[in-house]
């Protein structure tokens, strides 16, 4: 029978889909990455598993464990599916600012959840970060580490790296992806870029975060609070390879929350506010594309996880986000 052991081996694979240039209005090809089609709905499941599994090997880990570690909620779904169908158990510290979908779904699969309040400095006793290195402290808990675990951008070298360019036939000239921890831009760079030099890697990151600047070497920015879930830091963080990345932009809210609704309405493809944020980095390449560029978007989780946020016109209308389907973008370089 054709049949994956556990859910864990359905990790991976996922499909491109091209976006009509009549919605793009850009020049080549434009395909999405749809990462929502791993099990546990997210990118973050490739990572997860290969962490899990590269520390198993090494001895670091063994199932009855506890896993525990901070995240804005699809790095804990992933953890709290992958501990389920591999013996361990699963301890989540998320903010406030998660939406109650992933929340739930991290509590649906037995694991515990922590919440902390959001919007608080990472150094604050009463983040995400400082509770879960005081529960690894004080409970013997192994922290999965994602914003500094070098296997993070690793488990994309070797994953989703290899299967962009297979799908493209090596033709793929620009990525697009968020950032979050880093590490899925990073190993997706660093092997398109041993592949063919010329990939350009382009990074997405919400206003007021850091990666714009840890990719330019400048001093860092003050922190601004946003609502996009998933992407952007107020700390430097280790899986974070800049020497990959050939630019970073950043989005903010309105811009994300309504190219994400508009890849959902017109096209059918589900997808979160981060897809929005890394939508509006593929439209700032129109200037530079040519009919011959192949550009592939991650789009890292659907919308069913945001059903309370952005695609609610109360909630939107709550927080003074635009609810057109389209939005005037500037395609200045940088803006």
């Amino acid at each position: 029978m054709k049949c994956a052991k556990t859910i864990a081996d359905l990790i991976g694979n996922t499909p491109l889909v091209e976006l009509p240039p009549e919605f793009t209005g850009l020049k080549g090809n434009v395909l999405a990455k749809i990462e929502s089609a791993n099990p546990g709905g997210s990118i973050k499941d490739r990572m997860v598993d290969y962490v899990l599994r590269e520390e198993e090997r090494r001895g670091e880990i063994k199932p009855g464990d506890t896993i525990c570690d901070a995240t804005s909620g699809n790095t804990g779904v992933a953890l709290a599916m992958i501990a389920a169908c591999r013996g361990y158990k699963a301890v989540i510290v998320t903010p406030t600012t998660t939406s109650d979908e992933k929340v739930n779904l991290v509590k649906s699969y037995g694991a515990e959840v922590i919440i902390t309040p959001g919007n608080i400095a990472p150094d604050d006793p009463r983040s995400c970060y400082s509770v879960v290195e005081r529960l690894c402290a004080e409970k013997g808990y192994h922290s999965l580490n994602q914003y500094h675990n070098q296997l993070n951008p690793l488990a994309h070298y070797y994953s989703t790296g290899p299967e962009i360019w297979e799908q493209t036939d090596g033709r793929v000239t620009h990525v697009v992806a968020g950032i979050g921890t880093g590490g899925t831009i990073s190993g997706i760079g660093r092997f398109l870029k041993e592949k063919n030099p010329n990939t350009c890697i382009v990074g997405v990151e919400p206003l007021g975060s850091w990666f714009q600047s840890i990719q330019a070497g400048t001093a860092q920015p003050t922190a601004l609070p946003h609502l996009v879930e998933g992407i952007g830091t107020e700390k430097f963080v280790d899986a974070f390879q800049p020497q990959y990345i050939d630019r970073v932009y950043q989005v903010g809210d309105p811009e994300s929350f309504t190219l994400a609704r508009a890849l959902s309405g017109r096209l059918g493809i589900s997808v979160g506010g981060s897809t929005g944020s890394i939508y509006a980095g593929v439209r700032r390449l129109a200037e530079e594309l040519t009919e011959d560029s192949v550009v592939v978007f991650i789009v890292p989780d659907g919308g069913i996880r945001y059903i309370s946020k952005m695609f609610c016109e109360e909630w939107m209308r709550a927080h003074e986000m635009p609810l057109e389907e389209e939005l005037e973008v500037s395609y200045e370089h940088g803006k």
